[in-house]
């Protein structure tokens, strides 16, 4: 957690405590926001070398509390050489008409509290955001706070990720129609650079948990399992579905050929096994035993029983992978007795 320490004078408190009030959310910060205003005699030189406490110090002017006359051998040193040379980041916020030093920077208008969020997560003096009305309302639900909204389309999602995506620590992007739940896990995970090759819930648990803690933004086209709505300090934007290409990926091409098995059976087979490589070389463990179960069922339907060994095998290594040994032994009796029937000799 990052530490803040804003230096205000007392008329100015109201002022200060909207101002950290709306970067506390979704900016994971402790402010020192008592020690913070100025005390009889002081003067925001002193204020700002005592908040060298912390990470960033962040310095409010005003009519009030800037001097009417600052000479820069009384400021200068407080206020750019020392936090240079301690490596401690600070900042300006001009609250009204003053006329605070104009070598001071990063230097933020009050009506820049977006922007000054953005330099207080990541240090970033991003664009200023000169909106259109949509995009900012939505920004005040899901951006400046964690939220849930839903998009008009997916194309108005994709342009709120672009303008807003310094506002988060990642942008994740999920196309959920037509797919599992294991199939967005082992996405999600992998955009995460998460590895995880339990069992589905126990993936969704480590998920919910991991991201949580963090400033994430979630860009769903099409409606979401509730299983991914993890709450904490994300935001989510939900989006119309739009045509989804998979043609070009691998793994999405099996799961989509699995999901419904009708057509050519070589095909299907072939679908399986080029699924079952690709997740057992992403660790995507969870989504093989879905491929698997799906091959098994449709290869019983065709009495198969080359594929229904095949596939019995792979989920008898995944579940002993699980620890889940009875029913990997279950399995392993009913592939063993399908088997040998199959493999019978007559003497």
């Amino acid at each position: 957690m990052t530490t803040l320490f804003p230096c205000y004078a007392p008329p100015d408190r109201a002022f200060a405590r909207k101002i950290v009030d709306f970067l506390e959310r979704g900016a994971d910060l402790r402010i020192f926001f008592e020690e913070g205003e100025l005390r009889p005699g002081e003067n925001l030189a002193a204020k700002a070398r005592e908040g060298r406490m912390a990470e960033i110090v962040l310095v409010l002017f005003s009519r009030v509390s800037l001097p009417s006359r600052w000479p820069r051998a009384q400021w200068e040193d407080a206020l750019v050489k020392e936090p240079q040379a301690e490596d401690v980041r600070i900042a300006f916020v001009r609250l009204d008409d003053c006329v605070p030093p104009p070598v001071l920077t990063p230097r933020f208008e009050a009506r820049q509290l977006r922007e000054l969020k953005r330099w207080v997560r990541n240090g970033a003096l991003g664009r200023e955001l000169p909106l259109d009305p949509d995009l900012d309302v939505t920004g005040m639900a899901i951006a400046d706070r964690p939220g849930n909204e839903i998009a008009v389309s997916a194309e108005f999602a994709r342009r709120f990720a672009d303008v807003f995506a310094g506002d988060f620590g990642a942008v994740l992007r999920l196309e959920c129609h037509g797919r599992s739940l294991a199939a967005l896990a082992g996405d999600l995970a992998a955009q995460l650079e998460m590895h995880l090759e339990g069992p589905l819930e126990e993936n969704l648990d480590r998920l919910r948990q991991f991201c949580a803690e963090r400033r994430l933004l979630f860009l769903f086209e099409g409606d979401p399992p509730e299983e991914l709505i993890f709450g904490g300090r994300c935001s989510t934007l939900t989006a119309p579905a739009e045509p989804a290409e998979t043609a070009n990926d691998e793994l999405r091409a099996a799961q989509y050929v699995l999901s419904n098995p009708t057509g050519d059976w070589a095909e299907i087979c072939r679908q399986a096994r080029n699924g079952r490589r690709l997740t057992r070389n992403a660790g995507r463990i969870a989504e093989c035993y879905e491929l698997m179960c799906q091959w098994h069922a449709a290869a019983r339907q065709r009495d198969d029983r080359a594929a229904l060994d095949e596939s019995a095998r792979e989920l008898i290594w995944i579940l002993e992978s699980w620890g889940r040994d009875a029913e990997a032994r279950e399995l392993e009796n009913l592939r063993a007795a399908q088997y040998d029937e199959q493999m019978s000799l007559e003497f």
